[in-house]
């Protein structure tokens, strides 16, 4: 039987295909459409806008007031949209779980193996202290940079993001 290299352009494919990507669009909308913070920092932003706040404001049309103000806030709106969204894919909890989860499926599909290809690690904190005491055990678990030869590609296990991607996500909260 020949065996084929499942290739990450393969799984996205998959993903495209059956609809998968478009239903997380959609959660990451509606979870940003849901984001308080992200509204009230929206809100301020504008209310604190120089087109606004300008002498004869008011006599701009509203078309006008529209496109300044969308001249002044397109990026840092976006830019604020960006980091939680990243915040969202980055969660080891929720989305970026969901997200990882997926992937490991249609993988799983793709290549005839069983899921989960990386258990969890429920199987209590004492059998995996064995496991760290034994460096020579086959089962141990390797972080990330590990099985990529040192480099540090942004997550180190699924949803755990590496100090790498979190140097990126607080670079783009300042």
């Amino acid at each position: 039987m020949e065996s084929s290299v499942i290739t990450p352009e393969d799984v996205l494919e998959s993903l495209m295909n059956d609809g998968t990507i478009d239903a997380l669009r959609l959660k990451i909308i509606n979870q940003l459409k849901a984001n308080e913070e992200l509204k009230k920092t929206t809100i301020s932003m504008v209310e604190q806008s120089k087109v606004l706040n300008t002498p004869g404001a008011e006599k701009q049309t509203k078309r006008e007031l529209f496109d300044a103000l969308r001249q002044e806030l397109e990026a840092p709106v976006l830019e604020k949209a960006s980091r939680s969204v990243w915040e969202l894919i980055l969660d080891s909890e929720g989305l970026g779980k969901e997200i990882c989860d997926m992937v490991e499926r249609v993988f799983c599909r793709l290549s005839g193996r069983e899921p989960p290809l990386f258990p969890d690690s429920t199987s209590g904190p004492q059998q995996e202290k064995e496991h760290e005491d034994d460096p020579s055990s086959a089962s141990r678990k390797r972080s990330f940079s590990e099985m990529n030869g040192g480099a540090d590609h942004g997550s180190n296990a699924c949803g755990e993001p590496s100090a790498a991607a979190e140097e990126h996500t607080s670079n783009l909260k300042t």
